[in-house]
């Protein structure tokens, strides 16, 4: 196809979703409907649900798909048995297939640590990554960019703050960033003190005033980790000190986020609250495709305020610094003990106030590694997990 205000041919791109199911990867595959003469799909991977993977694989017809729950394989396998589509199972699998020749680039989606794998399979194979699993590069980041430097692989940031960052960077890469502004909408506590977060409910964090997630990701959220899970991601994304990220919270989420130059300019990319944007963009890169979204209105918009996190009262911002600051495997640590009380917060085995404190005490009695292995980190997740269960067994 002819690219969008050029008379230049642009091949055709082969995705590898990784992660499908899930609201990313499913945003995604309305991207690539979009964007049809420009992108197919390849490879569709879900963790276990089979029901809407198969649904994706009969519209899409990639060359295969994987369903990472190997006791699903049965199912997916028998419904796409009439159709030319190659069926695995199992996270090995994935890491076998994402390598494939035919594939161009990989949008890594699939929540948590379990991402970690993967990318690094794909990045060994030379694939280019669209990255919206934030988790692989906070347990990761110092591994994950020097092989992507290694074997010469582009990283296309897909969280909307870090393709705000990039956008802004585009023609930029001589100049030298002073800061970078992380905006947060602060989710749906902003402003609430300790005493009201104390018999704050499951429905309650999950109801996000702006944007439309996964369940894991909008607890991040209301928490504020995910937004110092994507101050270590943007460390590790633009090779920035701690001391040059800060984050805004920013109510209305049109900004995205700003960088600011050595000579005190500037720049901010802004734009609705829609996933597809970033996705889109990390997809096309570097051509901006033509698209049916909503455009932002400044007349409906017409205030934009600021003001900075409340860090004492959501701890979990500051244990990210803390984990940045200290490097090694702390972050490996903060993001496994995360993951393990999200998910006892969504079943209702904690309270709310108490997913920073599963953090904290596994921040402090989990063995420090200052330079960390790939086999470190595996280490380091299986360890802080089984902590932080012995400690949730202590709370019921």
């Amino acid at each position: 196809m002819r690219s969008a205000n050029s008379d230049s041919i642009v091949e055709k791109r082969r995705i590898a979703v990784l992660g499908s199911t899930g609201s990313i990867g499913s945003q995604a595959l309305e991207v690539i409907s979009q964007q049809k003469d420009f992108l197919e799909v390849e490879l569709l991977c879900a963790n276990s649900n089979a029901d809407l993977l198969i649904k994706q694989a009969i519209t899409f017809k990639p060359n295969c798909v994987v369903v990472c729950d190997e006791s699903k394989y049965d199912v997916v396998n028998d419904a796409l048995a009439a159709l030319d589509i190659k069926v695995y199972s199992g996270i090995d699998s994935l890491c076998s297939v994402v390598a494939m020749e035919s594939v161009d680039i990989v949008l890594a989606a699939m929540v948590g640590y379990a991402g970690l794998k993967p990318v690094l399979a794909a990045i060994k194979a030379g694939k280019a990554i669209a990255l919206a699993n934030k988790e692989t590069l906070v347990v990761a980041g110092e591994l994950v960019t020097q092989l992507a430097r290694e074997n010469k692989v582009n990283i296309y940031p897909v969280d909307s703050e870090h393709s705000a960052i990039f956008q802004c960077l585009v023609g930029e890469w001589h100049n030298r960033i002073e800061k970078i502004f992380l905006t947060a909408s602060g989710g749906p506590f902003r402003g609430k003190k300790t005493d009201y977060l104390q018999t704050v409910t499951r429905a309650q964090a999950l109801n996000h005033p702006n944007w439309s997630m996964g369940d894991k990701i909008t607890i991040d959220s209301a928490t504020m980790m995910n937004k110092g899970l994507e101050v270590i991601e943007a460390k590790w994304l633009f090779e920035l000190k701690p001391e040059q990220l800060e984050v805004l919270i920013h109510p209305q989420s049109v900004i995205h986020s700003l960088i600011q130059f050595e000579d005190g300019s500037i720049k901010a990319q802004m734009g609705l609250p829609d996933m597809r944007l970033p996705i889109q963009f990390a997809l096309t890169y570097p051509y901006r495709m033509k698209s049916s979204y909503p455009r932002l209105n400044f007349l409906e918009h017409a205030s934009l305020t600021f003001e900075l996190p409340d860090s004492k009262t959501f701890r979990n911002l500051a244990l990210a610094y803390e984990a940045l600051s200290r490097g090694g495997n702390v972050p490996c640590i903060l993001n496994a003990a995360n993951e393990v009380a999200v998910d006892a917060f969504l079943h209702d085995r904690i309270r709310f106030v108490e997913l920073p404190d599963i953090v904290e005490s596994c921040i402090e009695k989990i063995f420090f590694v200052g330079n960390p292995t790939y086999q470190d980190y595996v280490a380091t997740d299986l360890e802080t997990r089984r902590f932080a269960s012995t400690l949730l067994s202590t709370m019921a």
